[in-house]
């Protein structure tokens, strides 16, 4: 692994996922290192409450016993999350929007910037949450989130697939199992 965090931190260890809301609420979630490497960190993190994404009528339950593969880059400006069922069935991603991706020893934090999008399993995909914002799109944040958006949506399709095909090669469900079931 690459020098992200000051302590060499090995696969499995506990790392804290801090979300830094535009409201400045702080929501935090305990995760488990996949990897780290070059400014790049992908953690696991068990379901514990189901949760439904709503676009429109359209609807993803992510049931309790999924879990999530999510990725952050320092150089970038979204954070990813795969989700997988409790057999490693892909249920679909969502990204994040986001500013000042931080890598520390035992915590990975950014600032949520509103939008996101959610991708079913079918490559269908919806921009959630404009109507939060407290100011156009093209205004928010000096146009940096339209910008980023539109940068995602038009190197989404390709990006997100050889992410998945890469997370299901280096993140196996079987290997995963047993962090599913010592929780």
């Amino acid at each position: 692994m690459d020098n992200i965090f000051t302590t060499a931190l090995q696969r499995g260890d506990e790392i804290i996922e801090r979300k830094i809301r535009y409201d400045s609420l702080v929501v935090e979630h305990n995760c488990l290192l996949l990897k780290a490497q070059n400014h790049h960190v992908v953690l696991f993190h068990e379901i514990m409450d189901s949760f439904t994404m709503k676009a429109g009528p359209i609807k993803l339950t992510i049931p309790i016993g999924s879990y999530t593969i999510a990725y952050y880059w320092k150089d970038r400006p979204y954070n990813l999350y795969i989700w997988r069922d409790n057999e490693g069935n892909y249920l679909g991603s969502y990204f994040n929007i986001v500013k000042n991706t931080y890598m520390a020893d035992k915590l990975i934090s950014f600032e949520d910037l509103i939008i996101d999008i959610l991708v079913l399993p079918s490559g269908a995909h919806f921009i959630l949450d404009e109507e939060e914002l407290p100011v156009p799109l093209e205004q928010f944040e000096s146009g940096s989130v339209e910008q980023a958006l539109n940068s995602l949506l038009d190197s989404i399709d390709i990006s997100l697939s050889q992410i998945i095909e890469e997370s299901k090669k280096l993140y196996k469900h079987y290997d995963l199992l047993p962090w599913l079931n010592d929780k």
